[in-house]
């Protein structure tokens, strides 16, 4: 890639976490299938082309692919990534995205992280061409859906279960990284996390907020090997990580290029309230303080990888973004790529997955009939105004006739 090449990005959205139903059967939600992909795969690609997008966030399904140890149906995955090579479009290959096949059961399996791992090897010797990856989507949200909130997966609702799920997710998250760059040793990871921030309501709500900030940085400070707070370190090791398990992840640091991506919705920053619970606070700080907060932590590249709003707002919340994203730009803040997440509507996301009602969200680039909604006019008109532009700007101040750019 090009020194100064900005990713504008889109992405299919590929979630497949498993639900309890109301009469306690367990149900997997493909947004693959919800939203028509398996169908209309080709016609979908066609779009990001006629987009002017050239990267592509876009995973296998985990659970139609990983059949076993060792036993693998790469059938949809070789038509589908075929033709995007033919085409063009360069996958951001998102290998694990809210769920795991039947086999392995769910996220406190601690077996996982080696089988998962075993996985990101085999897809890469299959595709050793590729060199952008995001292992595991979202382990915060992941961990968080499955075992704390009891949404997803596990159904599980302690600390207790939050941890390993954590611990399992990533530990999968760093051997995947570290075996596919024996295949792909100029493998690019792009860590794919929600960056939240919690607003203390009251004062007697303080010290809560200030413990959840400190937890949501978990997931990368894992993943990173970044040392932890003493806060942190107890409820960790009072919840069931082993001292061996941490110093892993110490021991254990990625050898290869990592980009921090973020994403912001307006539900990720949050309010603490006095009896312990949260809610969802709106957009207070936004995009550009929150991604000031976790670039100061880890001083890595930035990209901007996920982001939607329902349609009525969509236009204004794209122009936001876009605003949010220069402005770090500018202010010398190494930011790669912007995402539009996702190409098409979703289903189901207003109750985030948790109700099978068929609920279609007009949240993408384009509806499910695959007509183009106005932020994807926007949005295609936005990348042909400014992709050439940002190809000749660097990450510092460069001075003009007496005026900095």
């Amino acid at each position: 890639m090009r020194r100064n090449k900005f990713m504008f990005a889109t992405g299919i959205e590929n979630s497949y976490p498993m639900i309890t139903l109301p009469d306690g059967t367990r149900k997997r939600v493909d947004e693959m299938e919800k939203c028509g992909h398996y169908t209309h795969w080709k016609k979908d690609f066609d779009l990001v082309k006629e987009m002017g997008i050239e990267f592509l966030r876009y995973g296998a399904p985990l659970h139609r692919t990983h059949l076993g140890p060792g036993k693998y149906d790469w059938s949809f995955v070789d038509e589908t990534f075929n033709y995007m090579k033919e085409t063009g479009i360069t996958p951001i290959v998102d290998l694990c995205h809210f769920g795991v096949p039947d086999w392995l059961g769910d996220f406190q399996n601690k077996d996982f992280p080696i089988h998962f791992a075993e996985y990101a090897k085999a897809f890469a010797k299959r595709f050793p061409y590729i060199e952008f990856y995001t292992p595991v989507n979202e382990i915060f949200v992941a961990a968080m859906f499955s075992a704390q909130y009891g949404w997803w997966n596990e159904c599980k609702t302690d600390d207790k279960s939050f941890v390993r799920a954590l611990t399992n997710l990533c530990k999968a998250n760093v051997l995947a990284m570290n075996a596919i760059l024996e295949i792909q040793p100029n493998a690019t990871f792009i860590q794919s996390e929600s960056s939240e921030y919690f607003h203390p309501e009251t004062p007697d709500c303080d010290a809560l907020a200030a413990f959840l900030n400190q937890k949501r940085f978990l997931s990368l400070d894992l993943s990173y090997g970044y040392p932890i707070s003493v806060t942190m370190y107890e409820y960790l090791i009072e919840n069931g990580m082993t001292r061996e398990e941490y110093h892993w992840f110490e021991n254990n640091i990625i050898k290869g290029n990592c980009i921090m991506g973020n994403d912001y919705y307006i539900t990720n920053e949050h309010m603490v309230h006095e009896n312990g619970s949260t809610s969802a606070a709106g957009e207070i700080f936004g995009y550009y303080v929150i991604t000031h907060q976790y670039f100061s932590r880890y001083k890595l590249p930035v990209m901007h990888t996920e982001t939607n709003i329902s349609e009525t707002n969509a236009l204004r919340w794209l122009q936001t973004q876009w605003a949010n994203v220069r402005r770090l730009k500018r202010d010398g803040i190494p930011i790669h790529g912007f995402t539009w997440y996702s190409l098409t509507d979703q289903v189901d996301w207003d109750s985030a997955l948790r109700n099978d009602a068929g609920n279609v969200n007009s949240l993408g680039l384009y509806d499910l009939d695959r007509k183009i909604r106005p932020v994807g006019e926007a949005y295609k008109h936005l990348i042909h105004q400014w992709k050439d532009a940002l190809e000749h700007e660097s990450y510092v101040l460069t001075f003009r006739s007496g005026y900095y750019k």
